[in-house]
């Protein structure tokens, strides 16, 4: 149980404004109305009812912002998981006052289903690497609009099918080689040259990354594993942020969504595939860094190609699944990973040695 607060205040939290809710001990409404999204405007409207409360606000979109700023003003605040109180309090009317309302009841009778507040450093830090993600994507969609362009030429580019990297410093001087109508070179001209901004922006990214984890040891130790480079390292750190939170690796891997859903009706159960829920960028590490793990561990590729007979997406899922479980043994017992022994989810340790 929480400890017990006179103010229990919960927040619909909005772009420009919040409604605000304030409720006593016994779950009457003290104060209830519409507050502009500024420092002040909270604190004219909480003056008083700062003195031994405690606050509630859902991990929406920036959330971050209106979360420190009831913490100056309160004595606690809560981060709810947004689709876990829905599932509890969901309502066919559906009003900011309604949604406030029901915050600040689940807040004072200790029901409000958490989410991870991850501290600041963690904080700026995703928001770097989401930033360099942001660019990465942005490059994609670039070079697969260019090759949807050459690929109206298919007698003249079959050649560059053979290269390796199409956009490389090779690929570019083949490409400028190619004829194609006048707009499409243009377009064409156009994109590669945006190619070349976004790439400086990616490495003005990752200066300002490396900055911020150059004394990160827990980066180091994520590099040992195989498959996790330095971005990925970086990733999985800030989104982990710290490892005791989590009981386990089936913890860890269920807030990753690495499990398969479950359904289990009349004594029988049945497993599908991966939930949908769960923190999509670790997930997509562990996912990512399976390939390159792959061709660096002959351990871990003879599992996948022994797992592939039920299917290759199923195998990617098992081996990021064990190499989440390297990561949550590393990160727990700071020890650096060395390829010994079998690999398997019961046995990890045997694979994690303390760094000389």
């Amino acid at each position: 149980m929480t400890a017990p607060y006179d103010y229990h205040i919960g927040v619909d939290y909005h772009k420009s404004y919040s409604h605000l809710v304030v409720q006593d001990s016994a779950g009457k409404t003290l104060r209830s109305g519409r507050v502009k999204n500024d420092r002040q405007s909270l604190g004219s409207f909480l003056e008083r009812y700062r003195e031994n409360s405690h606050a509630v606000v859902e991990a929406t979109r920036n959330w971050m912002v209106m979360y420190d700023w009831l913490d100056d003003i309160c004595d606690d605040v809560v981060l709810a998981h947004p689709l876990k109180v829905k599932a509890i309090a969901d309502a066919k009317i559906k009003t900011d006052k309604i949604d406030a309302t029901v915050l600040a009841h689940l807040l004072r009778a200790d029901l409000v289903p958490e989410a991870w507040a991850p501290g600041e450093k963690a904080r700026e830090l995703r928001i770097a690497l989401r930033e360099r993600m942001f660019y990465v994507r942005l490059r994609t969609m670039t070079k697969n609009r260019i090759v949807t362009v050459f690929d109206r030429y298919p007698e003249q580019t079959a050649q560059l099918k053979k290269l390796g990297d199409l956009f490389g410093k090779t690929g570019r001087q083949q490409l400028a080689t190619i004829k194609v109508s006048d707009i499409d070179r243009i377009q064409i001209d156009r994109g590669l040259d945006f190619i070349g901004d976004i790439d400086g922006r990616i490495k003005q990214s990752e200066v300002t990354i490396r900055a911020m984890t150059k004394t990160n040891r827990n980066v180091k130790l994520l590099k040992t594993i195989p498959g996790i480079g330095e971005f990925f390292a970086r990733l999985i750190d800030a989104e982990v942020d710290d490892i005791s939170r989590f009981r386990n690796p089936k913890k860890l891997a269920a807030y990753a969504g690495l499990v398969p859903s479950t359904y289990s009706s009349g004594g029988k159960t049945y497993h599908g595939k991966i939930i949908k829920q769960g923190n999509k960028w670790l997930r997509w590490a562990f996912v990512e860094a399976v390939a390159p793990a792959i061709v660096t561990d002959p351990q871990l590729r003879s599992q996948y190609e022994h797992l592939k007979f039920r299917g290759t997406n199923k195998a990617r899922v098992a081996i990021a699944r064990k190499l989440l479980t390297i990561a949550f043994q590393i990160l727990s017992e700071q020890r650096a990973y060395e390829r010994r022994g079998s690999i398997g989810e019961e046995s990890v340790s045997s694979t994690i040695s303390r760094p000389s």
